[in-house]
Parts: C-alpha cells; structure tokens; sequence
C-alpha cells in the first residue's frame, strides 16, 4: 500500500513540475532544474549554475550550523554520528527553480495531507519548510546577495486543491496567466486519478481484487477549493 501511495505522488508531482515548465512565459528567465528526476543537494551542487552561487563547501559549512539543531531520528542516530555531513548533502527536494538574472532560487516541495481538517494547509506548509530548513538556511548564509524561497504545493488525501493558493505559486514560478487555468484544472485531474488508484488498490487488498466505484466529478466546495468526488458541498461553510 505504501509504495502505492508514494507512487500516487510521484505521478501528480512529476506532471505538475513537466507542465509548469511547459507553460513558463516565453520571455521568463526561470530555469525548471533536474526536470528528469529528484536530486540531492550533492548532486545538484556540482552544476554551474549552483556554483555560481557558493561553492559546495561553503553550503556544507553554514548548514552544519543549522543541522546540529534539527533532532534526529532514533532509527538514525547511528549514522548520523558517524557522518553527520551527509545528512545535509543528502537532502532531497522535489524540485528546484533557478532564475540568474534575478538571483533566485525556489525550492520546491509536494505534500498530500488528510483534507478533513480546515488548516490541513497550514499545517504541511509548516511540516514542509520544516523539513527543507536546513537547504534555505544554509542557502541565505552562504550567498546572501541571492534570494531564497520555499514553495510548497499541498495537495488532500481525498482531492481537495486550494485554488488560490495553487495558482499563486504559479504565477510566481512565471506560468503564463492564460494557462494558468488549465494547468489547475488538469492538477485537480491528476489528483483524483492519482487517489482512484490508491483507492482501487485498497480496496483489492482487502476485498480480493473487487472493483470500487470512484466515478465523481469535480466541484468547488467554497474558499475556491475543489474536490473530485461525491464529497457534500457543505464541507467548507
């Protein structure tokens, strides 16, 4: 089931991150970096352009500062004391951004919460910038002409997107105003699809391969979020 779930991620997280590159403003000088797959920092630092910005050393150096803070898992402890280092280098955002010419780099992160809750986007938003505190932290110390930003894409367990938010960041990411409306809608779509599948898989496991039914459509359900699904159009009032 959980490599389902994780599967279900990558799936919305890769199309979103293809889609907004493919539909940056013509002119933006916004740079989708590791559009082929997740890297580290340890990867992603030996490229020019990051070299531009600090040498690799210099990042390990002011992060070492900010990860003696951070507490570690028990299940880590171990490692951690024996190259402590390596946890920074190995950190892993889901994207990152880079724009030269303004001196800006957005780091990307994706999370899917349970929806139930009215501050379910608040609460990964914390959860997300949290986790990457170390990459922004450590960023800002060693290249502080440049600018740093965190941009979180949250999605619910059960479909819901909050448009407001979503279509925010993708205007800061230099998506062109008039596809912005499509790429939402077709989000949404990835969404649903992507949590059928989790259901399906579910629901097999426990039942023994009987299909459930996951037919429903998409509707906004207030403060311009939407769900896919047969959820009552009273859940955010």
């Amino acid at each position: 089931m959980a490599a389902t779930v994780t599967a279900a991620n990558h799936s919305i997280w890769r199309h979103l991150y293809e889609s907004m590159h493919a539909t940056q403003k013509p002119k933006s000088k916004l740079k989708f970096v590791t559009l082929d797959k997740e890297s580290s920092m340890s990867t992603l630092w030996p490229r020019e352009e990051f070299l531009r910005i600090c040498s690799k050393e210099e990042l390990a150096e002011k992060a070492q500062d900010i990860e003696v803070t951070i507490p570690v898992k028990k299940s880590q402890e171990a490692r951690y004391n024996l190259d402590p280092e390596s946890f920074f280098v190995n950190r892993l955002p889901v994207g990152v951004a880079i724009n030269e010419a303004l001196q800006i780099v957005y780091i990307l992160e994706f999370k899917r919460s349970t929806d139930r809750d009215e501050g379910f986007l608040e609460v990964k938003e914390a959860e997300a910038n949290e986790q990457h505190k170390s990459i922004i932290g450590a960023l800002k110390a060693a290249a502080p002409k440049w600018e740093f930003e965190q941009i979180n894409f949250v999605v619910g367990d059960c479909g819901l997107v909050v448009e407001s938010d979503f279509c925010t960041k993708l205007k800061k990411l230099d998506v062109e105003d008039g596809k912005i409306d499509k790429l939402f809608a077709d989000h949404v779509t990835q969404v649903r699809e992507a949590q059928n599948r989790v259901i399906v898989s579910s629901f097999q496991q426990v039942q023994g391969g009987t299909r459930p039914t996951t037919e429903g459509s998409r509707e906004n359900i207030g403060h311009n979020v939407h769900v896919w699904g047969d959820r009552e159009k009273n859940t955010r009032s």
